[in-house]
């Protein structure tokens, strides 16, 4: 009997990654827009340092709430319920940005937002990952990372396009922008049913089965799912304490670690450059070269993840990412060709880790807590990546910005150990014995 994790790909899959995949790229967007914008909004508004850094961090500090709260809200009501919340708090917060009038309007706002991206994280990887046959898992977790770096491109490209009006208070039209794509996310969601596989953790067997022959045809039962592991049916805490506890610390310092230096770069990457000498307009083109060598760094790590497996790819991602770093601060004094080698050759290397972030905590945990994990995940990466946004300027102000480059290679080389010492191969196996601690 074959199992839905080896059935080929159908329309179904690929709408399904169309849903999600347009989540990353919203995300991507709205979390890089404000970059372009942040010089705007602190001219026009006189925002000092600390509120510059706020507005730069707050969707961050969102994220550490939306994170937590959409994990356990899907695992308690199902994911389908909660595929809707995030497109619409993007949609009513970027109309609200239009009209704010102070850096805290601008925190509030940006907050909100971000907590729209942490019940991403946890609800639309979750329900993409238990549809996807295992063959094509990998690879389109993967691609969802892309995606997030296309929106990212995209909100520099687009917004750079707004604010050459030359108009003050263009950043206005720059954070209204996501909100297009908001509507249209929330448009090509409906319809989307429930994960089988949910419905079956909490025993609506009838409803699960429904879904199957619905997506994969009436010839398909609750018998080609593949059975589930004892350890599997453990409460939260039972799982954790049996080990699981080991793989969520990986997961918290991996992901940690990979997103600290990136969301920082992306805040205040005309300031970092202009720090490197990187002026003008070359500061602007600097930064969206930058990001475009993210998207091919992804694109990359995509298609070398089922061929080189997902261990060996995180270590060698913050091995050679680290040492770039390490050279920027060592030669961040250099002329402007070696420093932008530099940081295309982190963005490259960094596009590892980057997909493995979607990756491995949808792979390692059962159904059971798999969005509660990813949103844990989502969250404290995302407290530290706050926290590291915010003391970008402080650092650039007081430290140097060589002083500040060796920070992030060494935030990265702890990405490393923690590889080294915590990071599970699950390479070409079902969701099931990827979950499984009995391998």
């Amino acid at each position: 009997m074959i199992s839905i994790d080896d059935v080929p790909l159908n329309g179904f899959h690929q709408l399904m990654t169309v849903r999600s995949g347009g989540g990353w790229v919203l995300d991507g967007y709205i979390l890089s827009i404000i970059g372009v914008a942040l010089g705007y909004i602190t001219l026009e508004l006189q925002l000092n340092s600390f509120w510059e850094g706020m507005v730069a961090a707050s969707a961050l500090i969102g994220i550490f709430i939306g994170g937590f709260l959409g994990g356990w809200l899907s695992g308690v009501l199902g994911r389908r319920r909660l595929y809707f919340v995030g497109p619409v708090i993007f949609i009513l917060c970027s109309v609200g940005q239009f009209w704010a009038n102070s850096g805290l309007e601008v925190f509030i706002y940006r907050l909100l937002i971000g907590v729209g991206v942490g019940f991403e994280y946890p609800v639309a990887g979750a329900l993409l990952v238990e549809f996807l046959p295992k063959k094509y898992r990998g690879s389109r977790l993967a691609a969802l990372t892309i995606l997030w770096f296309a929106g990212a491109a995209l909100a520099y490209i687009v917004g750079n396009l707004i604010l050459s009006s030359g108009n003050l208070s263009a950043w206005r039209y720059v954070l209204l922008s996501p909100a297009l794509i908001g509507l249209f996310l929330l448009v090509v969601r409906l319809g989307t049913p429930e994960s089988p596989r949910w419905l079956m953790s909490k025993g609506k067997d009838e409803d699960a089965e429904r879904v199957i022959k619905k997506v994969y045809g009436a010839s398909f039962s609750l018998k080609n799912i593949p059975a589930q592991n004892s350890e599997e049916k453990l409460s939260l805490s039972a799982i954790l304490k049996s080990g699981y506890g080991a793989r969520m610390l990986f997961v918290s310092l991996f992901w940690t670690c990979s997103v600290i230096p990136v969301f920082a770069v992306y805040a205040f990457a005309p300031k970092v450059l202009d720090s490197l000498n990187i002026t003008g307009d070359w500061a602007a083109y600097g930064s969206v070269a930058i990001t475009v060598l993210f998207v091919v760094g992804c694109i990359v790590a995509t298609k070398l993840i089922d061929i080189m497996g997902r261990r060996l790819m995180v270590i060698h991602s913050f091995l050679w990412s680290g040492i770039a770093l390490l050279l920027l601060g060592y030669f961040s004094d250099a002329g402007g060709l070696l420093i932008l080698i530099l940081f295309g050759s982190y963005a490259l290397f960094i596009g590892g880790a980057q997909v493995l972030q979607l990756v491995y905590p949808n792979e390692i945990f059962p159904t059971e807590i798999r969005s509660f994990a990813v949103g844990i995940g989502a969250s404290l990466s995302r407290v530290g990546a706050a926290i590291g946004t915010w003391f970008v300027p402080i650092s650039l102000q007081s430290i140097g910005i060589g002083q500040t480059m060796y920070i992030a290679a060494g935030i990265t080389f702890i990405g490393l150990i923690s590889s080294i010492l915590l990071a599970p191969e699950t390479k070409s196996m079902s969701l099931e014995k990827a979950a499984s601690l009995q391998r």
